[in-house]
C-alpha cells in the first residue's frame, strides 16, 4: 500500500483493434482511486476502433506521459501489430522500469512478453493465449487474476474488472477497493456457468475455439517470432 497522501499518475495504453472492455472495465475501477491523476495514452490523438468498431480516443500521446506509477495494458486483436512495434515496446519497457504497478487484461500480457517483461514471471491471460505465455518465458498459472511482484495480470475480458480491483488494494489499500466494487455494485451473477473453457458445454468451447483458430494460429506465429529476437 502506498501513502495515501502521495499523489499517483496512472495511464492506461490504447491503441486499434483492442478489446474496449479491456480498457473499459478497468477504467471503472482505476479512474476513482483516491488522489490518482488517471489518463489515456496513444500513439496517435485520433479516435482509433475497438474490433467491434467503438470508437475511442487518447488523451495524450505516449511520448508526453510522465513517469506512470500505473501502467495499464489492454490486449485485443490488436496486440498483434504492438508485439512488433518498437515505438510502443520501448516506452512499456521505460514506464515498467519504474512504475509501482504493471498490470495487463487479456492478451496485453503478451505485449507485456514482447517488451521482455515476462520472463520468470508467473502470469495469466486469455484462455485463448495462454499457452503461448512459457514463449516469453513466463510460468502460466491458470487463474483469473495472477500478482508476481508489481505486476498483475488479468485473464480475458471481464476479468480486468477483478484485476483492477486488485490494483486498487495494492495502492490503497482493501477499504478503497471495496468502496470502489462497492459503488460500481459489482456483483456478477452470471445467468449460464460457461465462462471459462472448463465449466463451458463442449458444444460451446468447440464453437468458440473453431471461432478463434485463425487469430489464435497467427498469435502464436507473432509471439514465436518476436520471442527470437529477445
Amino acid at each position: 500500500m502506498i501513502s495515501p497522501d502521495r499523489h499517483l499518475q496512472i495511464g492506461s495504453l490504447v491503441f486499434e483493434g483492442l478489446d474496449q472492455i479491456d480498457l473499459t472495465g478497468p477504467f471503472e475501477v482505476l479512474a476513482r482511486i483516491p488522489n490518482a491523476t488517471y489518463r489515456i495514452y496513444g500513439k496517435t490523438l485520433e479516435g482509433v476502433r475497438d474490433l467491434r468498431g467503438l470508437k475511442l480516443a487518447a488523451d495524450a500521446l505516449i511520448g508526453d506521459a510522465p513517469q506512470l506509477d500505473v501502467l495499464h495494458v489492454p490486449g485485443g486483436y490488436g496486440q498483434e501489430a504492438l508485439m512488433e512495434d518498437e515505438e510502443v515496446l520501448s516506452w512499456v519497457k521505460k514506464q515498467a522500469a519504474s512504475a509501482e504497478c504493471v498490470f495487463s487484461v487479456c492478451t496485453g500480457a503478451l505485449i507485456c512478453g514482447a517488451a521482455g517483461l515476462l520472463k520468470g514471471r508467473r502470469a495469466t491471460t486469455h484462455w485463448t493465449a495462454f499457452e503461448l505465455l512459457p514463449i516469453f518465458g513466463a510460468i502460466p498459472v491458470n487463474e483469473r487474476v495472477v500478482e508476481d511482484g508489481n505486476m498483475v495480470f488479468a485473464a480475458g475480458v471481464t476479468s480486468g474488472i477483478d484485476g483492477a480491483l486488485r490494483v486498487a488494494a495494492k495502492l490503497r489499500g482493501d477499504e478503497v477497493a471495496q468502496s470502489i466494487q462497492l459503488y460500481m455494485q459489482y456483483a456478477p451473477e452470471p445467468p449460464f456457468n460457461s465462462g471459462t473453457p472448463e465449466t463451458a458445454p463442449a458444444r460451446v468451447l468447440g464453437n468458440v475455439k473453431k471461432a478463434a483458430q485463425a487469430i489464435t494460429e497467427q498469435r502464436r506465429k507473432t509471439a514465436e517470432r518476436v520471442a527470437a529476437k529477445l
